[in-house]
């Protein structure tokens, strides 16, 4: 009973101590993210995710593509879409044929794209390094992120940083629960030529689509 304490006790404080830090070893490397991702013009990329429960059986596994041009961002989850200017976001779900509408200002709390590689960590997460490894093998650092937030359904976030491109290219996050989702990148280009048309719905495009406006 006394070890068991002991072990509860040193459990408490491990979580205690995680919480209290921003690794400034950590903190370079996810600046270093920062800084070079804010000096593309465009990025283009390819994602796959798979979702496991806390027994490890896979779940669910999808893949998709992402463009950023600004503020701008596409993402293409199969035939779902989820599209904004910056201004607005459109999400469209074929299953459906709906597509929602709401104002990208309303949804300033939201975790965009361009977030996930600048610097989101800075107000809302405590870091420090984990053990180095590789990826795909591509030689990264391991970063591991717990929300200040207590209430965020998420226990932890890994980040895997490449050390040759200082691009993020895999991301997990372990929920509560036990389930973890994880973010690979793959197919990474930067600075090519990216359409403003890609960033709007063209309804047009969709016959019968259902527009719910939110705004």
């Amino acid at each position: 009973m006394k070890k068991l304490y002991v072990t509860g006790a040193m459990l408490l404080m491990s979580v205690f101590s995680f919480a209290q830090q921003k690794d400034p070893k950590a903190k370079a490397i996810l600046d270093q993210v920062s800084a070079k991702f804010k000096t593309y013009q465009t990025v283009s990329a390819n994602f796959a995710y798979q979702i496991t429960n806390a027994a490890g059986k896979a779940l669910s596994s999808k893949s998709g593509t992402v463009q950023m041009k600004g503020n701008k961002y596409a993402i293409n989850l199969g035939s779902n879409k989820i599209i904004s200017d910056g201004v607005t976001i459109w999400n469209y779900d074929p299953a459906s044929k709906e597509v929602t509408v709401s104002s990208a200002s309303a949804s300033e709390g939201t975790i965009t794209p361009q977030k996930l590689f600048t610097d989101f960590y800075n107000k809302d997460f405590m870091y420090v390094m984990d053990k180095d490894s590789k990826v795909g093998g591509r030689e990264v650092n391991k970063i591991v992120m717990q929300p200040i937030d207590k209430n965020k359904p998420f226990a932890r976030v890994y980040v895997a940083v490449d050390k040759a491109t200082k691009n993020i290219i895999s991301t997990t996050v372990v929920e509560k629960s036990g389930n973890r989702y994880v973010y690979n990148v793959s197919n990474f280009k930067t600075n090519v030529a990216i359409s403003d048309a890609n960033f709007t719905f063209d309804k047009s495009k969709y016959p019968g689509v259902e527009v719910v406006d939110l705004r």
